[in-house]
């Protein structure tokens, strides 16, 4: 799954991608960026 990386400034490939439920019961995938290891969050349905 593609993420945003905001350190990279660019579209990756998440590693590690985990599905999680937010504060408000929507769905979100939480993983990491391949190239730098920030921490990368998408909203919605994985």
């Amino acid at each position: 799954m593609q993420a945003y990386c905001m350190k990279c400034r660019t579209k990756r490939e998440m590693s590690n991608p985990q599905s999680i439920k937010m504060k408000n019961g929507k769905p979100a995938t939480r993983g990491t960026c391949p190239k730098c290891g920030t921490k990368m969050f998408r909203i919605g349905k994985s």
